[in-house]
């Protein structure tokens, strides 16, 4: 029997006067009560209880022992409660991990309308392109795009992550706009390195055309290799080639005529966008908060929202 279980049966021995009673109110057996009175008094060598045919009582040594257990008690009922208070309640520290154009782009704005809704909650915010171990460095939350891997994490599906073929107005004055997939690979490409890494751009047809559910696979080289999306966006805006993008990032560029869509007829890999946390069980008011809150923000096109990024 452990330690806080003993000490509340022999609370309820002292209360009761009764071993059986006290064992039926603990779930244990009688002969079970009896063997940890007994190894108790063994242990602190001396005589807590007497016992006669009309109950139990406390000694002069086991009514100290009694008051003592009872201090325990009350100590071990407001830890629980704390710790029941910490849980439901929307505040204290949220550690959040996401990537640096994600984040700048997209989640800034949100995080801090969040912060608004819940003043009680500070935030650490942190933006990295490298997979981030949420148990070694302590993130509350993180936002992940693609296929997750069976894990222990817990995850909540956010939304769908589309990409767009984009290319600047002035680089199609100066070269034909692509017609069809293949034509792709003639072009000089900016490529995605963390996501189009293996050099191949994949297209599939969309629903109602003749090329429905073709799908095909273009290899592509040009100038520009990197893994960072900003910068793929500028080199795409200043001519130097056809780059494909996340509609977030690409969105605001396409609406104010820096960048033109190509190719929209055909359907680019989407990316499953999720929310994931430490463990499935027992999550924190704070982080099922926040993700309630993103799930009710990223609605049907939610890319086309405008944003406010850090600069």
């Amino acid at each position: 029997m452990d330690r806080i279980t003993g000490v509340q049966l022999f609370i309820r021995i002292v209360e009761t006067g009764s071993f059986s009673k006290a064992s039926v109110d603990l779930g244990v057996t009688q002969p079970t009560a009896t063997k940890h009175v007994a190894a108790v008094e063994a242990r602190l060598g001396a005589r807590l209880l007497n016992r006669n045919t009309r109950g139990v009582s406390a000694t002069e040594i086991g009514a100290l022992y009694y008051q003592k257990c009872k201090t325990i008690q009350r100590e071990l009922e407001e830890a629980d409660n704390l710790a029941s208070l910490l849980q439901s309640r929307v505040g204290g520290q949220l550690r959040i991990s996401t990537s640096v154009a994600f984040g700048r782009r997209v989640l800034t704005p949100l995080v801090l309308a969040f912060m608004r809704q819940h003043p009680e909650v500070t935030i650490d915010l942190s933006f990295d392109d490298r997979y981030v171990n949420l148990v070694e460095q302590g993130i509350d939350v993180a936002i992940r795009m693609g296929r997750l891997a069976d894990s222990s994490l817990g995850a909540r599906y956010l939304a769908q992550n589309p990409w767009v073929l984009v290319a600047s107005p002035a680089y199609l004055k100066q070269h034909a706009a692509p017609r069809a997939p293949a034509e792709v690979a003639r072009h000089p490409c900016l490529i995605y390195s963390s996501v189009q890494g293996d050099e191949r751009w994949h297209f599939s047809g969309s629903a109602g055309l003749e090329v429905a559910g073709r799908d095909e696979s273009v290899p592509v080289r040009g100038p520009l290799r990197t893994n960072n999306l900003s910068v793929l966006l500028e080199a795409a805006r200043v001519g130097l080639g056809l780059a494909i993008l996340p509609w977030y990032v690409a969105h605001e560029s396409v609406r104010d005529g820096q960048v033109t869509p190509l190719l929209t007829e055909f359907a680019l890999p989407m990316q499953e966008m999720h929310a994931v946390f430490p463990s499935p069980k027992l999550v924190p008011s704070k982080v099922s908060s926040f993700i309630g809150f993103l799930q009710e923000r990223f609605t049907p096109e939610w890319w086309t929202r405008d944003t406010a990024p850090a600069r």
